[in-house]
């Protein structure tokens, strides 16, 4: 009985509520967006994104705006940058990567110095940088939604000539794939999904739900669909069970609750060393072309 009464208190209270929702969105984004950033091997790009968002972030801070629209704002143009440019070598790519990275983050050292002299805000760095899932306004959720159902759309009509593309840009060039656009189209998935990652974990924190899934689920799964799946359960298993635990936190050291986003990479990080040992016992094959696109 007391578990069923401390349930359905969990379940009533409204910044839980608010936290399921967001962060079961940022989940469910990740876990689709997160594949298909692995198998393309753009996880450095990932992370440059989701730390250059926390200047975006700062600066909501700074203005009093929707830190979701900072977020975005920031990884949509460092996205851009790294993806109009002309450079197709790897290093190449990874040293502007690195750049990038570095002026944003420069950028929100700045901001988030301003946030907390001019306005006072002494508790914006540690939301930006590791989150705060528990004072999330309800005013964010449509927007977060928003973005979610915008990133999963963008994400669907790309996904079958992005994983051609990952397995040879030649052979999606020869049959009549864009690869440009659709490299630029999984650059907006993926900055909507750093942002929403962001929101929920912290922008430091945020790749671990974008890649740690994904790498669990393709370290066993034998399709791209299966792994989209069990990237799926496992972002919503260790997001929903992190605000669970963090909830109930406040019950092991009273006043004092342990943070969300600890208890979230935890679960994930526990997830991809399952992944690792199904995979030493169980070895699968290498996931492979969707149907119809085996070269001849």
């Amino acid at each position: 009985m007391s578990v069923l009464l401390s349930a359905v208190e969990f379940l009533h209270n409204e910044p839980v509520r608010v936290a399921l929702i967001v962060g079961g969105g940022a989940a469910l984004v990740c876990a689709v967006v997160g594949v298909a950033t692995v198998m393309q091997r753009q996880s450095f790009a990932g992370h440059a994104l989701a730390d250059v968002s926390s200047a975006g972030g700062s600066a909501a801070y700074l203005l009093g705006l929707n830190p979701l629209l900072g977020f975005l704002g920031l990884a949509a143009a460092a996205a851009g940058v790294m993806e109009w440019s002309e450079i197709r070598e790897a290093r190449e790519r990874d040293l502007l990567t690195g750049v990038v990275l570095g002026a944003g983050l420069g950028l929100a050292a700045l901001l988030l110095y301003f946030a907390s002299t001019v306005h006072s805000a002494s508790g914006a760095a540690v939301a930006v940088l590791f989150g705060s899932m528990f004072t999330i306004p309800a005013a964010v959720v449509p927007l977060a939604l928003a973005v979610a159902l915008t990133a999963l759309t963008v994400s669907a009509l790309v996904h079958r000539p992005l994983l051609v593309s990952a397995l040879s840009v030649d052979l999606a060039r020869a049959q009549g794939i864009r690869v440009r656009a659709v490299s630029l189209a999984h650059a907006l998935a993926l900055a909507l999904a750093v942002s929403l990652a962001a929101m929920t974990v912290g922008a430091i924190l945020s790749t671990a739900l974008l890649i740690g899934p994904a790498a669990a689920a393709l370290r066993v799964a034998r399709r791209p669909a299966a792994a989209v799946a069990l990237a799926a359960a496992i972002g919503l298993g260790a997001t929903w069970g992190g605000i669970y635990l963090a909830y109930e936190s406040f019950y092991w050291t009273p006043g004092r609750g342990w943070p969300v986003s600890f208890f979230i990479v935890a679960l994930v990080f526990a997830a991809y060393l399952t992944a690792g040992a199904l995979a030493v016992r169980w070895p699968r094959r290498a996931v492979g072309l969707p149907s119809g696109c085996e070269a001849h």
